[in-house]
């Protein structure tokens, strides 16, 4: 009893120094450190369970596969960023949907559902959506509010359209397999782009001048010479990406593989676009160092520290907990979004999912959320991160938006963009929780629900 007590203190302190600025990783490895000794020292645990570390470490994280998939698509992603892919992709879907009213946002929309699928990093999506669309919408006469509301809720995907980073890492921890996860997210993800679009073009008729069409002296392509630059410019990318997709949801291929495939795919578009280069390769793979490093670290730190927390009796105390909450199984799902909502405020997806999912699932198992559900169950969270994500004050995407938006475009008219998206995905949620089918049809269609 004495231990499972030194394991609530030692969540509590873990989570004043996340808030008072320490560096996750840090806080992770140096509140297991001394949570160590201190159990060591009132005989909570043995010395010798620190041998256990190295063996999760090598066992357990070294040797899974899937987390091979993280540079290949973080690789891919980059490439379709720093090549100019995007941009190619932005200018000719605004062109071809440039007469419409509300036609440019649309285009964002789609180009940035586009760019997460490719990309799995919010931050690079959002940055690179708004130095590209941001100055166009707005020199358009596009209403602030609705401009930046459209790329933050759009590139905020890249945390729920597969082959999100998010959906990898929760996989360490959901004994699912990746391709379940991806399968299930693959649904809502579009769903929610519908949605941003539908209420884009619905501002656009209900308040004239928010959302103007292109003018057509800016409408350069038309005809042929637009239908020729939409497929040459479009459908290769369509398809590298639901090649990658598909081949993890038909078999074919692991998460890794399928991965390796599409940072090789990548850069051949970039090659074929002629905006191949060794500086191009480069800067790609220095991002992707930068992201694995990162995810590397907190995973490494992350699971000393819940090494430590169960041998204290923590995870069987908070499984207990989460258990017998009134409600049964409604109320736990309740509570987890809850909990991952008010953590999205001030943490990145990553600290939140080595924080709660190892806490989380044991419990949902318990409560007989197991395979397809336990997807339903993941998916939920994720779609949770993103409403967190774009949320006023401090949602981190406002303030990705905020570092390159034109000084005319203020701080206000991103976060007042952010509410009625905010209130979307939180639409997208209930649906969601409501009908488990949107994310178990598409799991169970393809044989992937089973437990891994």
């Amino acid at each position: 009893m004495l231990g499972q007590w030194l394991a609530i203190i030692m969540f509590v302190l873990f989570l004043v120094l996340l808030l008072v600025g320490y560096p996750v990783a840090f806080s992770f490895a140096g509140t297991a450190i001394v949570f160590y000794l201190a159990g060591w020292f009132i005989g909570a645990l043995r010395p010798q369970v620190i041998n256990l570390l190295f063996n999760n470490w090598f066992a357990g994280t070294i040797n899974n596969f899937t987390f091979l998939a993280i540079p290949f698509f973080v690789f891919m992603g980059a490439i379709f960023e720093k090549s100019g892919l995007a941009e190619r992709l932005l200018t000719t879907i605004g062109m071809l949907m440039g007469p419409l009213k509300g036609g440019m946002g649309v285009a964002v929309i789609f180009v940035g559902t586009l760019l997460a699928a490719a990309t799995g990093v919010v931050a690079a999506t959002v940055i690179v959506m708004g130095l590209l669309s941001l100055p166009v919408m707005v020199r358009y006469g596009y209403d602030h509010k609705l401009a930046t509301g459209v790329i933050i809720s759009s590139g905020t995907l890249a945390q729920l359209i597969p082959p999100s980073l998010v959906l990898i890492v929760l996989a360490q921890f959901i004994p699912v397999s990746v391709g379940a996860l991806f399968a299930g997210a693959l649904i809502p993800g579009i769903m929610l782009a519908v949605l941003y679009a539908l209420y884009t073009i619905v501002v656009a008729y209900v308040k004239p001048g928010s959302a103007p069409p292109i003018p057509k002296e800016e409408r350069t392509l038309g005809g042929w010479a637009l239908a020729k630059e939409t497929f040459f410019s479009v459908v290769p990318p369509i398809f590298l990406i639901f090649a990658v997709l598909g081949s993890i949801f038909f078999g074919i291929a692991t998460a890794s593989e399928a991965g390796a495939v599409g940072a090789v795919g990548s850069v051949l578009l970039a090659a074929a676009y002629r905006n191949y280069s060794w500086d191009l390769i480069k800067e790609a793979a220095r991002s992707t160092a930068n992201i694995t490093s990162l995810v590397l670290q907190i995973l490494f730190a992350s699971t000393f520290f819940a090494m430590i927390f169960q041998q204290l009796g923590g995870q069987d105390l908070v499984t207990e907990w989460l258990v017998g909450l009134p409600g049964g199984k409604w109320t736990f799902i309740i509570v987890a979004n809850i909990v991952v909502f008010l953590l999205g405020i001030n943490l990145e997806f990553l600290e939140i999912s080595f924080i709660v999912m190892p806490l989380f699932v044991p419990a949902a198992l318990a409560l007989g959320l197991g395979g397809a559900l336990l997807v339903w169950f993941a998916v939920m969270m994720a779609i949770n991160l993103n409403m967190a994500f774009i949320s006023p004050p401090v949602g981190f995407s406002l303030f990705y938006l905020q570092s390159v938006a034109p000084p005319e475009v203020k701080t206000a008219d991103i976060h007042k963009g952010a509410l009625p998206f905010m209130a979307l995905q939180g639409l997208g949620l209930v649906l969601v929780m409501v009908f488990p089918q949107t994310v178990t049809w598409l799991v169970e269609l393809m044989g992937l629900s089973g437990l891994a």
